[in-house]
């Protein structure tokens, strides 16, 4: 392991202001998001859309770090240039998703374990050769009256902890990522319950399997009403039992929890990380975010698919980007949204 090169890629990736780019959507999600704009997933069209992201001008100003699938990190740009060099060339850190999805914990049964141990020291050593300096691995938890069983946060949060450890013993920054899922009609509170559950799970995990956590970045959900909850916790409720919970479950060495959106709207993600951030000014992590479809939506719209719109979807993009990081600033208002 190289402890320098590690504490390296975690500051770039959790410095102050900015936050992660999610361009890690499998086949079956990049096929749905394809879906709403009419455009076909074809691997050059999904080239095309990573490389309208990549190629926006300033993203580094508010993006440290891109999460990528592994079709995207072997891919290269219509003049040859590959698209880990094409974020290197920013002082953006690539990264990989490397975890393999997820299968129902038993037979019949709502909860998931995610796959993907077997094999993965080895598949570092290409994904290293190809400019990757982070990963990320996924787990989820269905949430309910009776759900996560504590047998499902015990087999994820063991899961999580044996990918960090060797991401970690083989030179790349882990991404311990627990969602929390918003489907559901669940109060806020029984979202902390749960939420607090599954940290403390998760961090008795990675204390045994030796995973540094100065070494590590937190990939998780705010604490937030369930999607189908008749009252909505408004940003301020979110963000005091967010920091409150984060507060009780997760030490202090964790240099960074970058949150997921986890189905929020771009506004709705940008306004919580706002009002966490201006709750933590004496928490000793960066509160940032590592976000998909709530910093990608409006590029995707705007892009359509068609070569016309490249500079239309990246000004969307980057538009997104600035907003996002003026909330890990806690310097985000809603009338940015409408600002050019």
């Amino acid at each position: 392991m190289n402890t320098t090169e590690l504490e390296s890629t975690v500051r770039a990736m959790t410095a102050r202001g900015k936050g992660l780019l999610a361009a890690d959507e499998s086949s079956g999600t990049i096929k749905k998001r394809f879906d709403t704009i009419g455009l076909e997933s074809t691997e050059t069209n999904r080239r095309d859309y990573r490389q309208m992201l990549f190629t926006t001008d300033a993203l580094e100003q508010a993006v440290s770090g891109v999460i990528l699938f592994d079709e995207t990190i072997r891919q290269s740009t219509d003049d040859g240039r590959t698209l880990t060099s094409i974020l290197q060339g920013k002082g953006i850190v690539p990264g990989i998703k490397v975890d393999k999805g997820t299968i129902a914990m038993g037979p019949g049964s709502a909860e998931k374990v995610t796959e993907g141990h077997d094999g993965l020291a080895k598949r570092y050593e290409e994904y290293y050769q190809l400019g990757a300096r982070f990963a990320k691995w996924r787990a989820v938890y269905t949430i309910s009256d009776q759900l996560p069983s504590w047998r499902n946060i015990r087999l994820n949060a063991q899961g999580l902890a044996r990918y960090a450890a060797i991401t970690q013993q083989s030179g790349l920054v882990p991404i311990v990522e627990p969602e929390v899922l918003m489907d559901g009609a669940h109060t806020l509170e029984r979202c902390e319950d749960v939420t607090t559950a599954v940290l403390n799970a998760v961090f008795e995990a990675l204390a045994l399997e030796g995973v540094q956590l100065e070494l590590m970045v937190l990939k998780p959900n705010m604490v937030i009403s369930g999607k189908d909850c008749p009252v909505q916790a408004s940003a301020e409720q979110v963000a005091a039992a967010t920091v409150r919970c984060f507060s009780r479950t997760v030490p202090a060495a964790v240099p960074g929890i970058m949150f997921l959106s986890g189905g929020q709207s771009d506004a709705q993600a940008t306004e919580n990380l706002n009002a966490i951030n201006a709750l933590s000014a004496h928490h000793p992590w960066t509160f940032s975010f590592s976000y998909g479809r709530a910093l990608q939506a409006p590029a995707l719209k705007a892009w359509g698919g068609k070569k016309e719109n490249v500079a239309a979807g990246q000004q969307a993009l980057a538009k997104r980007a600035r907003l996002n990081g003026a909330a890990c600033r806690a310097e985000y208002q809603a009338a940015m949204e409408q600002a050019a």
